[in-house]
């Protein structure tokens, strides 16, 4: 790329965390990805939801809860800024009257952001964005492997008659042929179903599902050691639903199932990932107004920086 400099977050002894503009991180916001190797992008989406609206609030909040982040990370020695041009490109224009439309919109701003190598981390947003997201990664690296964190397997084939919506979009992906399928792994899945196959589906084309019952009262860095061995050799995504976290500590979404993962173990998930080609990722379904305290949204902005700190070229110090 160009010799553009290497931003750094804002710190708290410079301005006040109560103080300044609040981009993710406190980063420069730009208005394009063009010299960047990763940014962080919102999509202020909620019109695919089922039940509670209000992640389109998500991203917002998600940026005001990241004000105390510091840009080292004292678990894993990860230094994304030292070597990674990273900044806050802002939000996707989506249509808040027409979904359809919204998710072209979206496909659209991802064929930019991502046409330069750029990998983006997206702040959601309800979870029908993976599907316009995957559409623009799969032109620019072909068949996508996917780590898939969340409640539901999201592979609805409709939803009161509706292609698209938050409960299909994985679905749709396997259709279109955007996913290597025998690289997908879905981590979390629990609770009820519309009928008792809900997950075979998914075994059926080869994902390999990991049900919440198989996670609990134990480490996940054992399993994260076969998800790479699995997903590895090519292009990864990672698609990270906040409601993958136990309601007790992400209160704020609007699909929440009981007996969920513990935020340790969301840790170990993401740092597992840690060597794998990660050409882009996502938190999404934080919603604000079921949690106004903030505590979903601080944890979605640890996990996101957390998703910067494995990107291929993050050095280690």
């Amino acid at each position: 790329m160009s010799d553009t400099p290497l931003y750094q977050p804002l710190g708290g002894n410079d301005m006040p965390r109560f103080g300044g503009i609040a981009t993710m991180m406190r980063l420069p916001h730009v208005t394009s990805s063009a010299e960047l190797d990763a940014c962080f992008v919102g999509v202020p989406f909620d019109l695919g939801t089922s039940n509670r609206s209000g992640t389109r609030f998500g991203p917002r909040q998600i940026r005001s809860e990241s004000v105390l982040l510091r840009p080292y990370n004292m678990a894993t020695r990860a230094a994304p800024f030292d070597a990674l041009r990273v900044a806050d490109i802002g939000d996707v224009a989506i249509n808040p009257y027409n979904l359809l439309d919204s998710i072209k919109l979206i496909e659209a701003a991802y064929d930019g952001i991502v046409s330069s190598g750029c990998r983006p981390i997206s702040l959601g947003g309800d979870h029908t964005i993976a599907l316009p997201i995957l559409r623009a990664l799969h032109r620019k690296y072909g068949k996508i492997g996917l780590i898939h964190v969340d409640a539901h397997a999201d592979v609805n084939d409709t939803m009161f008659g509706e292609k698209i919506a938050h409960g299909t979009p994985f679905r749709r992906a396997v259709e279109e042929g955007l996913l290597d399928c025998q690289r997908v792994v879905q981590i979390g899945l629990r609770g009820t179903g519309y009928t008792a196959e809900d997950f075979d589906w998914c075994r059926d084309q080869g994902f390999k599902v990991v049900q919440v019952e198989d996670c609990w009262n134990k480490s996940l860095t054992p399993l994260m050691e076969e998800v790479r061995a699995r997903v590895a050799g090519g292009p990864v995504y990672l698609s990270f639903d906040i409601d993958g976290i136990d309601p007790a500590y992400a209160p704020g979404t609007g699909t929440p199932e009981i007996a969920g993962l513990t935020v340790p173990q969301a840790l170990e998930i993401i740092r597992g990932a840690w060597g794998l080609d990660i050409v882009g990722a996502d938190l999404v379904e934080v919603s604000p107004p079921y949690d106004p305290i903030g505590t979903t949204a601080l944890l979605g902005a640890n996990l996101a920086y957390e998703m910067l700190c494995v990107l291929p070229g993050v050095p280690r110090r």
